[in-house]
Parts: C-alpha cells; structure tokens; sequence
C-alpha cells in the first residue's frame, strides 16, 4: 500500500500543470468526459506497465532524446489533425460510436508520456519495488486524478469559450509542446537559421491549408443544411408559423452561417429569390442543391 500511495502522490504532484494535464483540458472540448477518462487510462496503463515491465533496459537500446523526438513529431501530427474542424451534427458523431475518441486519446497519452518524467518515476519506482502491480496502478491512479481535474476545468472553459476557438486552442497546445520537444532533443548541430525558417514555413504553410479546408467544408455544410430544410418545406404559404420546426433550424443555419435571417414568406421559391439578391454564389448553390434533394424524394 505504501508504494501505491507513494506513486499516487509522486505522480500527481509531477502532472499538476504538465503537458497531459492540459491535454486532458484539451481533449475534453471535443469529446466526452467519460471517452477522455477512459483514455486516460489505457494510454497510462500501458504506458507506464511498458515502463514498469522492462524497467531501466529500454534505455539501452533506444536513447531517450530519440524517444521524446518521435513523441515531439507525433505531438505535431496531432496538433495538425486536432485543426481539422468537422462540421457535422450530433445525431451523426453519436453514431459514430464512442471507440474513436477513446483510441484517440489513449494514443495521444501513451506518445505524451514516452521518455517523459513521469514514465521515467515509473520506471524506476517500478525496479526498486517489491510489488511493481501497486506502483502501476498508484501512478494510473495518479494520471487520472490530474486528468480528472484537466477535464473539469476545460468543461468550465468550454461554457464560457466557443467549441471552435478550444479546438483551436488544443491544437496549439499540441504544436507547440510538440515543437518544444524537437527544440530540446533534437542535436544542436541539426539546428540552424535555414532549418528553423524551414520549419515554421512548412508548419505555417499545412496551417493555412487546413484552415483552409475547414473554411470550404464549413461552406458546404451549410449549403447542404440549408438545402435540405428547404426541401422539408411544405411551402404552407399564408398558413407559414415561425414555431415551425423546419423554419426553426433554418433560422438557426442562417444565423450560425450568415450571421442574419432571411424573411420566410411560406415559399421556397421566394425565399430562394431573396437569398439571391443576399448571395449569388450561396443561391446558386443551395438552389442547385435543393433541386437534388427534391429530385431524389420523388424518386
């Protein structure tokens, strides 16, 4: 029991403010307080039952620095991917099911622990201890304390913070530990003016294109959205009621998407009229996008 309490209290203390600590605040802007608990766990678990089993042997095959170098690169890799925005509705994430996120995360917390001092306090409680079980599971316990609390405070953030500007937010935090790691480990000989502009131009450049695709994806969603209520529209012309349920999710795209509702006088057709003189180009598409939709539910 001693040593559980000893790897419990080392580990805690060691993750107060670490870098899986404002993962775990990250994660918890994209998925379920539950998903991110349970990744926390398995990506701990096996993380640190690797470093309690082979103890200090690993280091004599594979060095740290190159360790925490391919830790730092798959950092960077899920910054990247943690920018990439998917517009899309809850009813179809749920469906999804709850292995993604899961995985994700578990993933993300056994590369953030690689070569790490707190996988390090594993290793080395784990060879001085008779019982190598309980210092497993004191510093699991340990991670998921501090997660616990990383998630709790993200929560509280994500109330008072768009959902949009976290996930921004998480995906720096993954970036720029991920850079930081690379700055640290990687020999001072492979760093240099040329290489260091070479690298934030090539970071700078898969930002702008991924910002990008979030920009043309959100645009099509919308488009597609707005299309599809109009084609759940009976087109009740003077017996049109604002409590309608189909005019209350358009009114929710118009505001989400344009910034501003468009008069509804009961006919799709007037209403496409109007969005024209709005936006061409958003007319255009969504018309062409409705005439889809309608051909498809005659059929």
């Amino acid at each position: 029991m001693k040593e559980f309490i000893t790897a419990f209290v080392l580990i805690t203390l060691a993750e107060m403010g670490d870098k899986t600590q404002l993962l775990a605040m990250a994660f918890s802007s994209k998925f379920k307080s539950i998903s991110v608990l349970i990744g926390i766990f398995i990506g701990s678990f096996l993380n640190h039952g690797i470093a309690i089993a082979i103890g200090n042997y690993v280091s004599r095959f594979v060095s740290i620095e190159k360790i925490q170098i391919l830790a730092s690169i798959l950092f960077i890799l899920f910054g990247l991917w943690s920018l990439k925005i998917d517009n899309e509705d809850s009813d179809e994430e749920n469906v999804k099911g709850n292995y993604g996120p899961i995985i994700t995360v578990a993933l993300a917390f056994f590369i953030g622990e690689l070569g790490d001092k707190t996988q390090l306090t594993a290793m080395t409680l784990g060879a001085n201890s008779k019982y190598p079980i309980f210092v497993l599971f004191g510093t699991v316990c340990g991670m998921i304390v501090t997660g616990g609390l990383g998630i709790i405070i993200g929560k509280l953030l994500g109330k008072k913070i768009p959902e949009v500007t976290m996930k921004i937010v998480a995906a720096f935090v993954f970036i720029f530990f991920g850079t930081i790691g690379l700055y640290k480990y990687i020999p001072s000989i492979y760093i240099n003016t040329v290489t260091t502009i070479s690298y934030f131009g090539i970071l700078l450049l898969l930002i702008l294109l991924i910002l990008r695709h979030n920009l043309i994806q959100k645009d099509k969603y919308y488009e597609e959205r707005l299309a599809l209520v109009l084609s759940k529209c009976r087109n009740c012309g003077q017996n049109h009621i604002e409590d309608c349920p189909v005019n209350k999710k358009r009114l929710q795209l118009e505001k989400e998407y344009l910034g501003q509702n468009i008069p509804y006088l009961g006919s799709v057709i007037k209403y496409l009229e109007s969005l024209k003189y709005l936006d061409i180009n958003l007319y255009e598409k969504v018309h062409n996008s409705y005439k889809c939709k309608n051909e498809k539910n005659k059929l």
